[in-house]
Order: structure tokens, then sequence, then C-alpha cells
């Protein structure tokens, strides 16, 4: 009897396929059954070889044999998970296996997984593909029940094949180039490099902005509020004895009403959440990076089941989705929500037209609840939050528009111009569920009854001064909007229909967030994004053309037409050869000349050149400027153990014995004494803290690798620089 092999790409997730397949012989690498065979990968098991593959001239890190232009590239086998290479390749060529069902997740990434493992191994059994939204029982048997051809995703593949060969063709080569140009520990690549550069922008906007100082004028009207406008309707007044002026002779005045404006204003619900926009939210509500978000999604996705894919570029549902809807209303009708949903299924209220649009779906809907009762005891405290954000917005949808009176009056004082601004609630509708999104209209005072030609003598005068802002530094939030749509920072209107799909897409995202913090490109400070001296050097030194958002973004929509077969991968390829070749003659006839701004006067314990210090994402480190010495040592990590005299939270000094806790406002002690003293009221346990020093350490060890080293490992992982 033949048997089908499932490739999953996680453990976790084969588990469960197996599981509801009916698949119970547990063996090393994999779950067999009487029918199927599932077995996974563990993220990646191949990836494209190192430069060394090519030549024995690429071992060394060498201008002169740069570029890297390998005729075709060459895939081998990561060596961390060479083990279960082996077990997966075993499957694949076993007699009794006639077919393969690729169940990795269902989007670019998760295709170049699997095909690139078949490649790898020279399967060529026929293929069926597993594609579903949620990880639920219901959803995996009627995946199964409906499988696709193999082949419908074969452009899929190349457009995933595509994408990592421009990456490591362009960034390997740039980096090396820079590397060994300036012998220093830099990077660049297509994404990550110009998601830089609009942080550095931003900083010498912030640099070069110049405040002005202005006042406002306000009188109060006994029970309403007017502003003074200019003759340019504006309220700041830059002239300060213009601005006294005004307020002399508002004093005692009486004000007419000209003029009074009623508009009724409607907002729709907010569109359901894809990634992009649900990281934005949970870092502007929680401050969680988009790279925790994610994860937290994931486990919602995978693990509980209750949430649906959560890598998804789309807002929408399609109409095939609709019909569901009442099972996944049911599913989230607990805690607080339980009221409302019981409400919109005794109503059948049907949901907002405005969220159902097929043209608008590509591989996958928006972010929604599945049809699994959700058990809130299972959930950590984050995943309550992301998971009762994705439900706000779910039941939101199923409420009428927010609708309210603008209500707006202009008054005059002989030749002076006063305005105010209210609203009237009408229907609070969807806002009833959700207030995320506030910024919908300004912040309005409610007004009297008022009619056209009446009077309002004025009670008092407030002249205030201030000065005009700076353009706010980036967050994650509003980096990740930036990214998706940075049409805004291209000049040339002909140009800015090509932006495509933004600088990365929302499954990689987070990855290129988290990289400019561990090169030591950016310091967060609070929720603020800022470049170190190196990030700002780097933008310096790299070639123009990478620095811009348009070209990735290009490579963004050709990787989507290659995707639809509108495209070619080899022509794209070649494309991409010929701008790696510019940028690394660029790079060698560069004259700019790097700088180390953060010497210290600790000499490295490896090779005594004197250490850097810089700020990474969880405290302060050393690191080696010799690029091919690597050190690196903590000096202090952020606890989440708070100061027992302020309450805010404290970093950790030393190592070992000598750990002591420190805080800003003065505090200091010892970890050990600080645990024995407040074990009942520190907020966190001693073997809390054990295991978060752990993570800590772990994360650090990451990072301690050398960096260039580690570039190659991060391709290994296939994720978009």
């Amino acid at each position: 009897m033949t048997k089908t092999l499932v490739l999953a790409e996680k453990p976790s997730v084969g588990r469960e396929l197996a599981r509801v397949l009916g698949c119970r012989n547990n063996n090393n690498g994999y779950i067999e059954g009487g029918k199927y065979i599932v077995t996974w990968a563990l993220g990646h098991l191949v990836t494209l070889a190192e430069p060394e593959h090519y030549g024995e001239q690429y071992k060394q890190w060498r201008l002169d044999t740069l570029p890297m232009l390998p005729e075709k590239v060459a895939l081998k086998v990561i060596p961390e998970t060479g083990k279960q290479y082996q077990t997966v390749k075993t499957l694949l060529k076993r007699n009794d296996v006639s077919s393969i069902i690729i169940a990795t997740d269902a989007g670019r990434e998760g295709e170049l997984v699997a095909r690139w493992i078949l490649a790898k191994a020279a399967c060529n059994k026929p293929i069926k593909r597993l594609w579903i939204s949620s990880q639920t029982d219901k959803a995996i048997k009627e995946g199964f029940a409906s499988l696709k051809d193999g082949k419908a995703y074969d452009n899929l593949y190349q457009s995933a094949q595509a994408r990592a060969e421009a990456d490591w063709l362009v960034g390997l080569n740039v980096t090396r180039a820079l590397t060994c140009k300036f012998n220093a520990q830099l990077s660049a690549g297509r994404v990550q490099t110009p998601t830089l550069a609009l942080i550095v922008r931003r900083e010498h906007e912030i640099k070069r902005f110049v405040p002005r100082p202005y006042h406002t004028v306000n009188v109060d009207l006994g029970g309403f509020f007017a502003s003074y406008r200019d003759a340019n309707n504006q309220t700041f007044i830059f002239d300060e004895k213009e601005a006294q002026d005004v307020a002399t002779r508002c004093k005692n005045a009486t004000l007419t009403v000209i003029e009074m404006t009623t508009a009724e204003k409607r907002v729709p619900p907010p569109p359901l959440f894809d990634l992009t926009e649900l990281q934005r939210e949970a870092n502007k509500r929680y401050g969680f990076s988009a790279k925790e978000t994610l994860s937290i999604m994931q486990r919602l996705y995978e693990q509980h089941k209750i949430l649906t894919y959560p890598r998804t570029d789309s807002r929408y549902l399609t109409d095939d989705i609709v019909p569901t809807l009442r099972e996944r209303l049911l599913s989230c009708a607990v805690g607080d929500y339980q009221g409302l949903v019981n409400t919109i299924v005794r109503e059948k209220r049907p949901i907002a037209k405005s969220c159902v649009n097929n043209a608008k779906v590509s591989d996958h809907h928006a972010i929604i609840p599945t049809e699994q009762a959700v058990k809130l005891g299972d959930l950590s405290s984050a995943e309550k939050q992301i998971y009762f954000l994705v439900v706000e917005r779910f039941l939101a949808c199923f409420h009428a528009d927010y609708t309210y009176k603008q209500i707006k009056v202009r008054l005059k004082s002989g030749a002076d111009n006063f305005s105010a601004a209210g609203k009237l609630v009408v229907n609070k509708g969807w806002k009833a569920v959700s207030d995320l999104e506030e910024e919908i209209e300004e912040v309005e005072q409610n007004l009297p009854q008022i009619a056209k030609g009446q009077q309002f003598a004025v009670k008092s005068v407030q002249l205030k001064p201030g000065k005009t802002s700076p353009p706010s530094r980036y967050t994650e939030a509003s980096l990740l909007a930036a990214m998706e749509n940075p049409s805004k920072f291209i000049e040339d209107r002909k140009l800015k229909e090509f932006i495509g799909g933004g600088l990365g897409t929302p499954a990689t995202r987070a990855d290129i967030i988290e990289k400019l913090f561990s090169t030591f490109y950016v310091e967060k400070r609070e929720k603020s994004l800022i470049p170190t001296s190196k990030g700002m050097q780097l933008i310096e030194l790299v070639p123009q053309e990478l620095r811009e958002p348009l070209l990735t973004a290009k490579w963004e929509q050709q990787l989507e037409q290659i995707s639809h077969g509108k495209a070619q991968r080899q022509q794209f390829i070649v494309g991409i050869k010929d701008y790696s070749a510019a940028l690394v003659e660029q790079v060698k006839e560069s004259q700019t000349v790097y700088k180390h701004d953060n010497i210290t006067h600790t000499p490295c314990p490896d090779c005594k050149k004197m250490l850097l210090r810089v700020q990474g994402k969880r405290g302060v480190m050393l690191v080696c400027q010799d690029r091919d010495c690597g050190h690196r040592q903590n000096v202090s990590l952020q606890s989440k153990v708070r100061c027992p005299n302020c309450r805010k939270m404290m970093e950790i000094y030393g190592e070992n014995e000598a750990r002591t806790y420190v805080c800003p406002c003065g505090f200091r002690e010892k970890v050990e004494a600080f645990h024995k003293k407040h074990k009942n009221s520190s907020g966190a346990s001693k073997n809390e803290v054990q295991r978060y020093l752990k993570q800590q350490q772990q994360q650090e060890k990451k990072q301690a690798e050398p960096e260039l080293n580690a570039f190659a490992a991060a391709l290994a992982k296939a994720k978009e620089k």
C-alpha cells in the first residue's frame, strides 16, 4: 500500500496534522499512519550556499574578489538541522511514498522551505499543496479535502527563489565591499538599508529644525471657547507684539456670530487587521515590538488555534468566509464581549460591506478569530491583549457607522476673526466597541445652542506662548507605517505609482527592525527609534540607490509579478547581478572615511584594541572594533524588576556574584541580596529573574558572533533583508 508524505514547516504543526490525519506511530522526526506519513522542517533545512562554495578565492574577504556573481546558485543543507534533513530525505525516497503534500506555511517563504528541500533531495514525485488560513481541526480537514495541484504554486516558488537570490547577491556583495573598504563591521541589504535611511533622514530633519516662537489667543465666551485667526486663517501669531495687541483688544469685547455650519459626518468601521496594522496598534497600545507581536500571533495561530494566519497583507475577507462568521462570533463570546456577540447574533447583523472584497485578498484574508472556542485560562497576559485587539476590530465591523454632527462657528469683533468648533454625537456605532481610531477627528468641545447674529461677551482672554515642533522620531508603529507606504519619500510624482507593496512584506518587516537593533544601527529610547553614529555613517557610505525606498519597492512589485506568472525569474536576476556589480564599484571608488566615535579606553582582552561602547536593544555592550576579532561583552542588561523606591525598571551591572541592580534614582543593591530582602514584594521571584537573565545571556550570545559571519546565518534562515 502506498502512502503520502506530508511535509510541515514546524514540529508543532506537524504533530497537529498527524493527530487530525490519524497518524499515531511516533518516530524520530516523523509520525506515521496507515495512509499518511507526517514529517517537518525545523524552519529551513536547506539554504543558499556560502560564497566559498563557488571558489577558494572567496574564503578571504577581499575587495579584489568582488563582485561575486555565480552563474548558477547552489543549495546546501544547514548543518544545525542536517539530521532532520536526512530524515526527510529518507522518507522522500521511500518506495512506498508515492506523492508529497506540501503543508508548510501558506505563503512565499513557506513555499521556499518545502521546494528547496525537494530540490536538494532531487525528489520528483507528484506534489499537492495544503493551503489553509487557520489551524483548527475543521480547517485542516477541509484543507485536505480540497488539496491543490502543486504546479499551481510553481510561480510562487519562482518568486521566493528570486527574492532569496537577490538578497544573496546584493546583501553579501555590498556587505563584503563595505566591510573590506572601511575595515568595520558594516552590512547592507535591499530592505534594511532604505529602512535605516528613513530613520536617519528623520534625524537630520530634527537636527536641522529651528523652532519658531509663537502665541495663540483664546477667549472664554461663557460656555465655550473661541480662537483668534489672522487674515490667513492661522491661529499661530509669530509676532509677540501683535499677539499682545490682539489680547488687549479682546478684553471686554463682544463677539458676534457671523456664520454657522452644521455637517453630518459618517465614519465606517475601521478595516480588519493585517499583520502590519496589528503590529502598529500593539506597539501604540502596549509597547510591543513588531517582533513580539508576530511571535504572539504565531502562538495564537498555531498553538491556541484561535486566530487565523498572521502573515497576511490583506485587511479584507472574501465572500466564501461570510457564511462562517456566525461560528467565529460565537467562539469569541467571552468576558466583556459576550453581550456584544449575543446582540450581533440575535439581531443577525451582517458584517460591514466595506470589509468584504475578493479583489483585495491575494494569498490570505484579514486576521480574524477562528471557529475554535477560546480558553482564556490558557492564554498569557500578552496573548490576551493581542487576541482581544483582533476581537475588538472584528466585532466593530458588525456595527453601524459612527455618526456625528460637526458644528463650525465663525465670530467677529471689529476686524478680528474668531472660530469655534464642536460636535454632537448622533450614533456612536462601532465606537461603542472600540476606540482604536481616535484620530478620525480633532478633539472638539460641546457647543451650546447658537444662532447667527447672536452675541457673546468675552469673560477672559488666554494669551498662550508656544514653539513650533520638529517632526517626531519614529516609533516602531510609525516606522511600520512608513515601510508599508513609503511613497511620500519619493519626489518624482511619476515614479510614485511604482512603489508597489512598500519596503519588505508584512512577514519580514519585524525582522528588518530587529536587524537594525542587533547591528547597532538604531537605539530605542522609550518608544523612539534613534540612529546611532554607526547607522548615520553607514547611510553616507552606501551607494545612493540603495538608500532609496523606490528601488526595493519596485523589486517587490516585480517579485509579485513573478508569483503571478507575469514576469520571469531569470530576467529579474540578470538585472540584480548588474545592479550588484555597480554597487560594488561605487563602494570601491568611495573617498568617504568611516570613524568610530564611541571608542572607550578599555582594551579588548583578545586583541588589545580599544573596545567600542554600543547601546543594544536590551542593554549596553562593549564590542571590539576589529571585525576579525569579534569580541563582545555585556556592561548592563535591562531587567524586568522594579526599583523599590521609584518603581522604575532597573538595570543589572556586573556578572556572576557581582551582579547589581542599579536605578537612575540612585538605588543600588546586589541581585542576590535584593531578592532575599524583597522576596515577596519585588514583583519577580528569584527563579523568574534567573530565567530572565538566562534568556538575556542567550540572546546576547547570539548577537556576540561576528556580524560578518552572522549575515550568512541570517540568509540561511531565508529571512528577507
